[in-house]
């Protein structure tokens, strides 16, 4: 069984279209197309309820946690008792991901993309002693091509990105703000708080504007931009009014202090009286100065709205869901990527001529999606062969004893370790007893 470094486990085809691609390849019966559709639909509603379990989960948790709720609890929990379903929020949350296949992102990874130059031109920082949890996945590491500025031009620069990317925060409460004398009003979050972003389409080195307590500042190249010009125009207005300036301050020597020499400037009551004109001409040139402040301000502030403009572009248009919402996308996924792993591995057990071991259906499940589609996967053999050992049920045939009916299960193996399924009706009849004991109120 070959092992990637390169390759993912997701499977990039819908599950309806992974089901037709497996009627098209030709290897089933006639009689039998009509009964694997209908496996496959049986198996994708018996996964879609015993999942919908696992989002109960996460949504019971997450409610003490929850920034964006807008119900009220009927008995707040105790502070052990919101440690305890934190614990199981977070269990249950990277459970899901991995079941979605989506790949953790290691600090090591994060660090690294932390540290390298973003695409926005932004100097940027996280604090992340403000989190007491971080929790990142990701799925899909491929490079796209982005449109970057770059001496007045627009160039196309290949950019290594994060098809999807899960972040969970958990902020550390109030009181530790409050030591930082961090103003609440000025926060973008709620202390002790989890927050939950979900994202398509990030650049590795883009990671950080994800973080709501982000912040961002000017490159010396902008500051420079900003500033050159401005030290250039004012030294002009500067060197202008000096003289005048000078001859001010003369003058007032000279009120105070009768006649005098001021840096060789002669001070006499001719000059005292002709001093308004003089000042006038200095106001003027002062006047010029703080216009030339003034503009530089505003081009700062245009700068500043111009970055923040990029940062929300970034983000607002790649945002999938936040908080609550992403469990149920995160639901559908892992559903999807269940089904179709355990139908990918069903399906060539089942038409294969000879058994094969876990190692042999791996490779031949990867070489089959390679050759007939072109897409490259590293299938993750166990958690499929797990699944199928996992659904237990009985056929009980008509008058037969329940009790006495021993389980079948959807996977066994052979002396010499190869993997055995039923054939289609016994799957089929042994998920549908799965559903018809899902609930049994009424016996």
């Amino acid at each position: 069984m070959a092992v990637y470094k390169d390759r993912e486990a997701f499977i990039p085809y819908r599950r309806s279209d992974l089901i037709e691609l497996c009627v098209e390849d030709g290897q089933l019966a006639p009689t039998e197309i009509a009964k694997f559709r209908d496996f496959c639909e049986i198996l994708s509603a018996y996964y879609h309820f015993q999942l919908h379990q696992t989002l109960e989960v996460l949504k019971d948790n997450f409610v003490p946690f929850n920034p964006d709720a807008d119900t009220k609890l009927r008995i707040e929990p105790n502070s052990a008792q919101q440690t305890e379903m934190e614990a199981k929020l977070i269990s249950a949350f990277k459970t899901i991901l991995e079941r979605a296949n989506y790949v953790i992102l290691s600090e090591e990874m994060l660090q690294q993309a932390l540290n390298e130059n973003s695409l926005l031109e932004l100097n940027t920082k996280v604090d992340f002693e403000d989190f007491e949890q971080i929790v990142c996945y990701y799925r899909g590491d491929t490079q796209k091509t982005a449109s970057v500025k770059k001496l007045l031009k627009q160039v196309e620069k290949t950019v290594d990105t994060f098809d999807r990317v899960v972040l969970l925060l958990k902020f550390k409460d109030a009181a530790y703000f409050a030591a930082k004398k961090s103003k609440p009003e000025k926060l973008n979050f709620t202390p002790g708080k989890i927050y939950i972003y979900f994202y398509k389409n990030i650049p590795k080195f883009d990671l950080e504007f994800l973080f709501p307590n982000i912040k961002i500042s000017m490159t010396w190249k902008d500051r420079l931009l900003l500033g050159v010009p401005a030290i250039g125009a004012g030294a002009s207005v500067i060197i202008k009014v000096l003289p005048q300036l000078l001859l001010i301050i003369g003058v007032i020597l000279f009120v105070f202090f009768g006649k005098t020499n001021f840096l060789n400037f002669n001070i006499s009551k001719e000059n005292v009286e002709n001093i308004l004109p003089v000042l006038v001409a200095a106001l003027s040139m002062v006047v010029a100065l703080g216009g030339v402040g003034f503009r530089q301000y505003n081009n700062y502030n245009y700068k500043k709205v111009k970055f923040q403009k990029n940062v929300t572009d970034t983000l607002f248009f790649r945002n999938l869901a936040n908080n609550a919402s992403v469990f149920g996308a995160l639901i559908d996924a892992a559903e999807e990527e269940e089904c179709k792993e355990i139908i990918l591995a069903y399906y060539h057990l089942m038409t294969s001529k000879k058994p094969l071991t876990p190692e042999q259906l791996d490779d031949r499940i990867e070489v089959w999606m390679e050759n007939k589609f072109g897409t490259k996967i590293d299938f993750d053999i166990q958690g499929p062969l797990g699944n199928l050992e996992g659904i237990r049920g009985k056929i009980i045939k008509d008058g037969g004893d329940e009790a006495n009916t021993p389980e079948l299960t959807m996977l066994t193996y052979d002396a010499q370790g190869c993997c055995i399924v039923p054939s289609l009706d016994d799957a089929k009849t042994v998920i549908d007893y799965l559903w018809d004991n899902a609930f049994l109120y009424a016996k």
